[in-house]
């Protein structure tokens, strides 16, 4: 049973680097601020570094993903039960991946919990735990990101992407510059003035500055964060399947679940990322730039306090915020991500009754 629960919890693990791993760098691909391969890079070592950090900042996770509170203690400790759990939400998340669907795999797990559980007896789910605990946090993370990334790129969207170049340049003896684009004036002295790159290069210029590379480099520090908060909020849950059967120790443990979701995101990362980089939504830098912001934050905020939030659903949310507000959005391929996430849960339970009752 011990080989069983091993395999089990890294095929969970691998299940979920391929459908999660690249989600803090799709809109780095969808805006094209970085090729496929290069993101993909960037995520998985985001990844790893926040898988690792996973012990000092959210361990309170750990217990909320081993079954405790959802379950009696008795079931939590029975082999099978975990090995239902595991196997049950690694199905749902792979057959998603296979669909190039973006679902959440803490959704899938809780729906492993309240399969196995069944499984184990009728009356062994605490369906007030469920509710408050687990579901009340991933049903309003997509709302809540959804509202924020609109407002977001309301106050973002409004500049102009001619006016990229900002340069601080001297007065000139003959007033030969044109200064009809400067912002900042003083009566004598240096002068910064934002234009165009053709302009600004007009310009005899002690200083200089692209916005848009500006913007790209902020983008991308985004997007290494929210891969890295996505690291610190999955990698406890996951190890829960291993812990909770002592099968390892914490650190072996981390370290198994990093390394597993890592190959599962270089391996099979493409399909969910093209959903969620170019399907739904069809970006610009500032909308990307807007959406991750976003996430970030919300994720960081929800690993601090020990939720159990979803980062595809807060990613997606984020996204599909944005791309309302700029009135760019697929409602098509939305409505079927939002179709995919009812049904997660439900199909992992499933998953998870079933094979209980067969093992």
């Amino acid at each position: 049973m011990e080989l069983l629960l091993i395999v089990g919890a890294a095929f969970l693990a691998f299940s979920n680097g391929a459908n999660d791993n690249f989600k803090g760098f799709a809109t780095i691909w969808g805006s094209e601020t970085l090729s496929y391969r290069r993101a993909l890079a960037l995520a998985t070592a985001a990844t790893v570094a926040g898988s690792l950090m996973s012990l000092a900042l959210a361990q309170s996770l750990v217990a909320q993903f081993s079954g405790k509170g959802l379950v009696p203690d008795d079931v939590v400790g029975n082999p099978q039960f975990i090995l239902s759990v595991g196997l049950g939400a690694a199905a749902t998340v792979a057959v998603a991946t296979r669909a190039g669907l973006p679902i959440s795999t803490t959704h899938a797990l809780i729906g492993g919990l309240v399969g196995a559980g069944w499984a184990q007896s009728d009356s062994a789910v605490n369906l007030a735990s469920l509710g408050g605990t687990f579901l009340l946090p991933l049903l309003m993370s997509p709302f809540v990101a959804a509202a924020l990334g609109g407002v977001v790129y309301l106050l973002l969207g409004k500049r102009d992407p001619e006016r990229d170049c900002a340069c601080i340049v001297e007065e000139q003896a003959g007033g030969a510059v044109d200064y009809a684009s400067v912002v900042t004036r003083q009566a004598t002295g240096p002068r910064l003035i934002i234009d165009t790159e053709r302009k600004c290069d007009e310009l005899v210029a002690p200083a200089r500055i692209r916005v848009s590379k500006t913007l790209d480099r902020v983008h991308t520090l985004s997007a290494v964060t929210i891969c890295f908060a996505r690291g610190v909020n999955d990698t406890p849950k996951l190890s829960a399947v291993l812990l909770a059967a002592h099968a390892f120790n914490v650190q072996a443990s981390i370290v198994a679940i990093t390394a597993a979701m890592a190959l599962g995101g270089l391996a099979f990362s493409r399909r969910v990322a093209r959903t969620m980089s170019q399907r739904m939504v069809r970006m610009d830098h500032t909308q990307g730039l807007s959406a991750n912001l976003i996430t970030a934050g919300l994720i960081l905020f929800a690993s601090k306090l020990g939720m159990p939030v979803s980062t595809t659903h807060v990613s997606v949310g984020s996204i599909a915020g944005v791309g309302i507000g700029a009135r760019s959005i697929d409602w098509k391929t939305a409505n079927a991500v939002v179709l995919s996430w009812i049904a997660t849960l439900p199909l992992a339970a499933l998953a998870a009754y079933a094979i209980g009752c067969l093992t």
